[in-house]
């Protein structure tokens, strides 16, 4: 097992994303029906950040980040970005997600780690 020098924000899903995919139209969310309340439970992703001091604030931690983090999440649904939210912030993708700072990262597998820009 490798330690990575790398802390982690791991993204779950809140509400009000929900509610933004299920307002999307369906030629870009592609959804037969609308999602239901804990559709995306578990669908938590974790981005590895910088490391990190344990008594850093959330704040802090997403100042840098937090638009490249948001715009992340809602390419997922909408690549081309024609339905994003007009107002992004910080403080919006705080209510759109649970955010948890994870300060260590481990690589528990024996395969070479693959990267791909994106």
């Amino acid at each position: 097992m490798k330690l990575l020098n790398r802390s982690g924000l791991m993204l779950q899903p809140c509400q009000p994303y929900l509610d933004w995919i299920n307002d999307l139209p369906t030629e870009v969310s592609e959804l037969e029906q609308p999602l239901a309340p804990g559709a995306l439970d578990g669908e938590s992703r974790v981005y590895l950040i910088a490391e990190f001091e344990p008594d850093q604030s959330l704040g802090s931690l997403l100042s840098e980040q937090w638009q490249a983090l948001f715009e992340n999440e809602l390419s997922a649904w909408d690549e081309l970005g024609l339905h994003w939210p007009e107002a992004m912030s910080q403080e919006l993708l705080q209510r759109w997600f649970e955010i948890k700072p994870l300060a260590l990262a481990f690589d528990a597998e024996t395969q070479p780690l693959m990267t791909a820009t994106l």
